[in-house]
């Protein structure tokens, strides 16, 4: 296992709707750790680059509603 943490911000505050997909995206084989920083508008996701790549995973944030734009680490 390679564990890999990448930030991306997002634009807009995902709405309660939003939180609960993420919540579900959690369960992602690969994904390790999922932390929303309000005040820097960012999410830190820590996952296994032998399962997924940082594409895969801003794929997994918009389709459960997070504007990811960039990833700024």
């Amino acid at each position: 296992m390679t564990t890999v943490e990448i930030v991306v911000s997002y634009t807009g505050q995902p709405d309660e709707r939003a939180l609960r997909a993420v919540n579900s995206v959690r369960e992602v084989y690969g994904i390790r750790r999922i932390v929303f920083d309000k005040e820097a508008a960012s999410v830190r996701v820590e996952y296994d680059a032998t399962r997924l790549n940082a594409a895969q995973v801003r794929g997994l944030l918009r389709r459960a509603g997070v504007n990811a734009i960039v990833e700024t680490a």
